[in-house]
């Protein structure tokens, strides 16, 4: 079993103005090709081949750009936001009739080098609604937000700091459609959120990764991300 992919893709990216002032961050160029083509080559070599981006800004340059993903031997799905954001956990919420179950979640300045088959065997091992990656940060990448200890997430708080906090917020998650299930899926809402109540509720398991991530959200991401796949040798085909 490999598990669909959601890619949240449906953000203003104002921190990257002017360069997405007529594209999205998602297809803003990375080594020679949108960076969108980056996480879609990096999840197919990962055999994950069902992706559902969810789009908003701009999405239709998206869905234009990158197609039903045949060239890359996958298959892409686009589901809009619609008239009104929602944030990224109600983006989700609003999909949910759309969606496989369960799914990854990603977002889409992201790219993830990890073992998904090893985080997928967590998860659905765990009996858990929910699972989040984390990385042991040490404040480097940016502010560590999650209390991680023996293999447990005991605190996650992106405003509330505390320096015992060692590790972040890797970026991917993998969650149960029940996740939502109190939800109302025209309701605005954060995926933290969502993280942050399958936590009280001891419904979220951990996972630790290895390596760093690498993102396009600000314009240091981007060129750290750029330099990165480019020393890779990753570049248009």
């Amino acid at each position: 079993m490999s598990l669909q992919v959601v890619i949240l893709a449906g953000g203003l990216a104002t921190r990257l103005q002017p360069v997405t002032a007529l594209i999205p961050k998602s297809l803003v160029d990375v080594a020679g090709q949108p960076f969108a083509v980056h996480q879609i080559e990096l999840l197919r070599r990962h055999g994950l081949t069902d992706i559902a981006f969810l789009v908003g800004h701009l999405g239709e340059l998206i869905r234009d750009t990158l197609g039903d993903g045949t060239r890359w031997g996958v298959r892409l799905r686009y589901i809009f936001d619609g008239a009104r954001r929602l944030g990224t956990g109600g983006a989700v919420c609003r999909a949910l009739s759309e969606l496989d179950n369960p799914f990854f979640v990603l977002y889409g300045d992201s790219y993830l080098e990890c073992d998904y088959a090893a985080i997928e065997k967590v998860f659905l091992s765990s009996g858990k609604r929910g699972l989040m990656t984390v990385y042991r940060n040490d404040d480097r990448l940016d502010r560590s937000n999650v209390l991680y200890v023996a293999g447990r997430i005991i605190r996650y708080d992106k405003q509330r700091r505390a320096p015992e906090m060692r590790h972040i917020d890797y970026g991917l998650g993998a969650l149960w459609k029940s996740a939502f299930v109190a939800r109302a899926n025209d309701q605005a809402s954060d995926l933290v959120t969502v993280y942050q109540d399958l936590l009280a509720s001891d419904e979220l398991a951990g996972h630790e990764v290895p390596h760093r991530f690498y993102e396009i959200g600000s314009p240091e991401g981007l060129e750290q991300t750029r330099a990165y796949l480019a020393a890779k040798g990753i570049s248009t085909r």
